[in-house]
């Protein structure tokens, strides 16, 4: 595509709500302004953009909110955005308001439809990757996925606490459809006995036998965490089914739910938040498009949308073997 000459950028949050959505807007406006462009956030992801539901970002409209969380330009699932003509509407819409450019902050769904837009009419834009999950290809760490670990970990120590007094297994589910992530990282971070993510396979017996070899070390209590989407089912299912081969344990589960979406965001994710939402404008500036941005050892890369949306960042299946090793 020709480097084309961008005087406004529109800017919307997509999806799933991340904790540092909001730092990288701030960045995306500040940085916009600094290159004398004008900025115009977009309300409520692709279904403010398909209504026109536009409004002016100037520096102070950003003030004051790179400590929070979720996004102030909203969010929504959009899924008639997949209709080619409710494409060429929102496009009608921002070549209309004099939109030269977009940047899209969101996940994988997001990019699909960013993806649509650069193909379908040419039209310049940059991905910002901002999900909780971490797992999108083209990046070592999405925006939100610090945050949602640390909330996780600090959850579960409280657990724990809890689970060591009334010598209790307490199962907990943490997000992670389809990918384990935050089970991983949270199962190395507090120690847990068991982690179960949908990446490895497991069977209840040889989760069962594992419990029992660990009460037979004096191992009274116990956590074992579930990603959402393990092959075992979730959290509640997995202690159902090892109460019913044990039924003298003491079991409990908690579901942490959107409790990992919420929260101030960490330093982490204000840092790379910020990163990103610089070197999206940077990028449009400097003639790049239909790419997401992103960090891979320190350094900033751009992969193409269609890269991004097709491949799956992949966990370090050693960590797994570190979570069993440390749980001895």
């Amino acid at each position: 595509m020709a480097k084309k000459i961008i005087k406004k950028i529109g800017v919307l949050t997509s999806g799933g709500d991340a904790p540092g959505m909001n730092a990288a807007l701030r960045a995306v406006v500040r940085t916009a302004i600094f290159y004398k462009l004008e900025v115009v956030g977009i309300m409520r992801g692709y279904q403010g953009l398909i209504e026109g539901d536009f409004v002016p970002m100037e520096s102070k409209s950003v003030s004051k909110i790179i400590n929070l969380g979720g996004t102030i330009l909203h969010t929504s699932r959009c899924p008639e955005f997949k209709d080619l003509e409710v494409r060429r509407k929102a496009i009608d819409g921002l070549k209309e308001a004099g939109i030269d450019a977009l940047v899209v902050i969101g996940g994988d769904g997001s990019f699909r439809g960013a993806n649509d837009i650069f193909k379908d009419f040419d039209y310049p834009v940059v991905g910002i990757p901002a999900t909780i999950d971490n797992d999108i290809y083209g990046t070592d760490f999405t925006i939100g996925f610090d945050t949602a670990i640390n909330t996780a970990m600090d959850a579960i120590d409280k657990i724990r606490d809890t689970a060591h007094s009334h010598d209790m297994v307490f199962f907990v589910e943490v997000m992670g459809r389809d990918a384990g992530f935050i089970a991983l990282h949270t199962g190395i971070a507090t120690g847990s006995e068991v982690t179960l993510i949908p990446e490895i396979q497991k069977d209840i017996d040889s989760l069962v036998d594992y419990l029992k070899i660990g009460r037979r070390k004096n191992k009274t209590s116990g956590i074992v965490v579930v990603a959402e989407g393990g092959h075992l089912g979730s959290a509640a299912e997995v202690a159902k089914a090892v109460k019913e081969r044990i039924p003298s344990y003491e079991v409990r589960v908690t579901t942490l739910g959107h409790i990992q979406r919420g929260g101030s965001p960490s330093c982490s994710d204000r840092v790379l938040a910020s990163i990103y939402g610089y070197e999206s404008v940077c990028a449009l500036l400097d003639g790049q498009s239909g790419v997401m941005i992103g960090r891979v050892n320190g350094k900033t890369v751009y992969t193409p949308f269609d890269d991004a949306i097709s491949k799956h960042g992949a966990i370090d299946k050693s960590w797994y073997e570190i979570t069993k090793i440390l749980s001895v």
